[in-house]
């Protein structure tokens, strides 16, 4: 199994909080996919934001975040805006 940490995007504090909501490694992280990884962690931390969706979009397909296309960032927007 695969550290979190080890993935893109993400550090020992992503690591952490991933954790905290059930998701222990990286193959759990590919399995139940970015937005569920986000709706859990929003549930427990309120202050996540969408950088933090975008993070873990990135560390799922393998992309720096910042290079997420512009399509998906106006999905994953519009998914993190459904969860306020």
């Amino acid at each position: 199994m695969a550290e979190l940490a080890s993935m893109m995007n993400l550090g020992k504090e992503m690591d952490r909080k991933l954790r905290s909501v059930g998701i222990d490694c990286a193959e759990e992280l590919m399995a139940v996919g970015a937005k569920e990884a986000y709706r859990r962690l929003k549930a427990l931390y309120p202050n996540v934001c969408l950088v933090h969706l975008y993070c873990l979009e990135g560390a799922v397909t393998q992309t720096e975040y910042t290079c997420l296309p512009k399509e998906k960032q106006a999905e994953l927007r519009e998914f993190s805006d459904s969860l306020k």
